[in-house]
């Protein structure tokens, strides 16, 4: 007996039929091909269940989905099978500008308020401040947040982002400011997004200062959202950003590392923050459990992606 599941994945104007196939027997088929007609079949196990696709040349895929075990056999039917033209265009990349347009008010809301909530008890911490706030940036992290609030919003039947939301991306930027403001201390970085560092301009000693005060302030400002969910998520975080540059530390020049000890370095020093960032986003919402947690995989998933492009680049990329 074979079972046969058909999920459709839409991706721009070009839509894919991928075809899970389950059967009941207990045999193990790790690969197979049939031909007929000149269609080529390949199907992979993935545990209990199989992809099947059809190919007949390098520029034209057809994956398709049927009902029975003979027709998988013996050829694809009477349904006419979506076709995938590799050979078209593909549209111009997408720009992360084009990705946080819904939410580019919000960042300018943002980007008013980082200095003002930093504080200026202290004229050298706020000169510091505004050296790396002014640089600017993609603001890549508070945008998730409000992308995510927007979307978990519209879950519960809300519309407006709350006082919490926007004070959760302010606090999201300032610990991201923090750690690199240390980071570029660690690594002896002279510039910045173009400018000199916060070290090079002040010294290390108030540069340290500098990043264990917005960290602190950061702290202040998590503690009077009064969510304990949240303020539990985002001190972890805080924790994991030690952990991070510890590993990355201890394994510096070692070919030999291991792809699970590089992924947990990457998740301690990126991809912590951007899942607590989507979680909490979701959690001011009032989104339920499933919803927060599948937010979290999300941010978790992007940010160890982003880190791992982020490595290749220091490779492969140029000094200009």
């Amino acid at each position: 007996m074979m079972s046969m599941t058909c999920h459709n994945l839409d991706f721009g104007t070009r839509v894919l039929d991928l075809v899970a196939v389950g059967s009941s027997s207990n045999s193990s088929i790790e690969r197979y091909a049939v031909k007929n007609h000149g269609k080529t079949f390949a199907t992979k196990v993935y545990g209990a269940r199989r992809m099947v696709c059809c190919r007949q040349n390098i520029s034209r895929t057809r994956v398709f989905s049927t009902n029975t075990s003979e027709a998988l056999l013996n050829g694809v039917g009477q349904r006419t099978a979506p076709v995938l033209d590799l050979k078209k265009e593909a549209k111009s990349p997408i720009s992360l500008a084009n990705l946080f347009e819904v939410v580019a008010d919000d960042l300018q809301t943002l980007n008013q308020n980082l200095q003002s909530i930093v504080g200026a008890e202290n004229p050298v911490l706020m000169s510091a401040a505004e050296q790396i706030f002014g640089a600017g940036g993609k603001r890549m992290r508070p945008a998730l947040v409000f992308l995510v609030s927007r979307a978990t919003l519209e879950l519960v039947g809300l519309k407006d982002l709350t006082t919490k939301h926007r004070r959760l991306a302010e606090i999201i930027e300032m610990i991201h400011t923090a750690s690199l403001i240390h980071d570029d201390v660690l690594d002896e970085s002279d510039l910045r997004r173009g400018r000199e560092t916060v070290h090079q301009l002040y010294g290390t000693r108030v540069a340290i200062l500098a990043g264990d005060f917005m960290f602190a302030q950061s702290s202040w400002y998590l503690a009077n959202l009064e969510n304990l969910e949240v303020i539990k998520l985002i001190s972890q975080v805080i924790k994991d950003f030690a952990s991070g540059e510890i590993k990355q530390a201890s394994s510096l020049f070692d070919c030999d590392v291991k792809l699970e000890d590089y992924l947990l370095k990457s998740y301690y020093k990126t991809a912590s923050l951007i899942a607590a960032s989507t979680k909490g986003a979701a959690i001011f919402s009032g989104a339920d459990r499933s919803v927060t947690e599948q937010m979290y995989e999300y941010g978790k998933n992007l940010g160890l992606s982003f880190q791992v492009v982020d490595d290749i680049l220091d490779f492969t990329q140029s000094a200009d």
